[in-house]
C-alpha cells in the first residue's frame, strides 16, 4: 500500500521528474559505445543523446553491428557502380577493374530471380553504401571518425534475410571492442519489434559477453536500453528521459537524412508507412507530450531509455 491518493501522485511525480537528465552520461567526461544493430540505428533511436554526449565532452564510440547490406535497392547499388566506373575512367584510374565490376552488376541484376540472394559483388557495394551513410550521420552528431567500429558480424553475412545463429565468432568481436574501448557506458538497441529480429539477437548477444565479463570479475559498464525506430518505451518503464530542442531535433533529423538509401521508402519498412525521420520525431515529441499530460514540465522533444538491470531483456 503506497498511501493515499495525494502522497501516491506526489511520489509518482518526484519519481517521473528525477528521470529527466540533460546530462544522461554523467559530466565527468568517460568513454561511451552505443551498439547500433544495423547503420542507421544509432541516429534514429538517440541522435540526439548523441549530439548532447559530444557536446558534455564524452569520448563517443558508435559499434555497427551489421553491414545492413539487404536493405539496399538494385538501383542505388547500380548507380555507386556506374560511378565509381565513371570517377575512375576521368581520374585515369584503373579503369579495366571498375568496367568489370561493373560488368558484374549488371549481369548480376539481369539474371536475378526475385528472392534470389545478390550476388558477392553487389553485396560488398551495397555494404560500402551503407558504410558512408553511417559515417556522414555520425560525424553530422559530432562524433570522430576515429571512434567508429564497423564489426561486420558473420551471423548476418547471409544475403538473405534469414541469419545464422549468432556464435562465438561474433560475440568474440563484441567482447574485443568492450576490451579495447574499456567504456564507461553502453547504449544497446532494446528496440525489439525490428521486422527480422536482428535488434533482439545483438542486444542478447551483447548482454551474454557482459555476464561472461562479470563471471570473470571484469568491471561491467552502465547499460541503457535505447528505442526508436520501431516502438517507444512506456511512461512507467522509462528511467532517462534526454530533454532535445527544436535544434537538436533539426541536427539529428539531417543526419538520418545522410543514409539515403533509407529516405523516401526503405526495402524494409515493416507496417509503418511512414518515414524512418519521421517515426523518430514523432515518436521524440509524443514522449514529451506524455510527460507534459501527467503535469510535468513542457519540453519539445524527448530520448527515452531504460537500464539494463542484469536479467534477460
Amino acid at each position: 500500500h503506497q498511501g493515499h491518493a495525494p502522497e501516491l501522485a506526489h511520489q509518482v511525480f518526484r519519481w517521473m521528474m528525477d528521470t529527466i537528465n540533460y546530462h544522461p552520461a554523467g559530466s565527468m567526461p568517460k568513454r561511451i559505445i552505443c551498439f547500433s544493430p544495423h547503420p542507421d540505428d544509432d541516429v534514429i533511436s538517440m541522435g540526439g543523446t548523441l549530439i548532447r554526449c559530444v557536446e558534455d565532452g564524452h569520448e563517443v564510440h558508435i559499434a555497427y553491428m551489421t553491414s545492413g547490406n539487404i536493405a539496399v535497392f538494385d538501383h542505388d547499388a547500380r548507380r555507386v557502380a556506374e560511378l565509381v566506373t565513371e570517377y575512375n575512367r576521368l581520374f585515369s584510374i584503373d579503369q579495366q577493374k571498375s568496367l568489370e565490376v561493373q560488368e558484374q552488376v549488371q549481369t548480376g541484376l539481369a539474371n536475378k530471380i526475385p528472392g534470389q540472394p545478390d550476388h558477392e559483388t553487389m553485396l560488398k557495394i551495397k555494404a560500402l553504401i551503407r558504410w558512408s551513410e553511417a559515417r556522414a550521420g555520425a560525424l553530422h552528431v559530432g562524433c570522430k571518425s576515429e571512434n567508429l567500429h564497423f564489426l561486420d558480424l558473420p551471423f548476418y553475412r547471409t544475403g538473405t534475410i534469414a541469419k545464422r545463429p549468432m556464435g562465438t565468432e561474433d560475440t568474440d568481436i563484441i567482447r574485443e571492442i568492450l576490451d579495447r574501448v574499456m567504456p564507461s557506458q553502453i547504449y544497446v538497441a532494446g528496440d525489439l519489434a525490428d521486422p527480422h529480429g536482428t535488434h533482439r539477437v545483438c542486444a542478447e548477444a551483447i548482454l551474454r559477453v557482459l555476464g561472461q565479463m562479470k563471471h570473470e570479475g571484469k568491471p561491467i559498464p552502465e547499460v541503457l536500453l535505447y528505442r526508436g525506430a520501431w516502438q517507444e518505451y512506456a511512461l512507467h518503464e522509462i528511467e532517462i528521459a534526454v530533454p532535445l530542442s527544436p535544434s537538436d531535433i533539426e541536427l539529428k533529423r539531417q543526419a538520418i537524412f545522410m543514409h539515403e538509401s533509407q529516405k523516401d521508402e526503405a526495402l524494409f519498412p515493416g507496417s509503418d508507412p511512414r518515414e524512418f525521420w519521421q517515426r523518430a520525431e514523432d515518436r521524440n515529441k509524443g514522449t514529451a507530450e506524455k510527460y507534459n499530460q501527467v503535469g510535468l514540465p513542457e519540453f519539445y522533444a524527448l530520448e527515452a531509455f531504460t537500464r539494463w538491470k542484469g536479467n534477460q531483456i
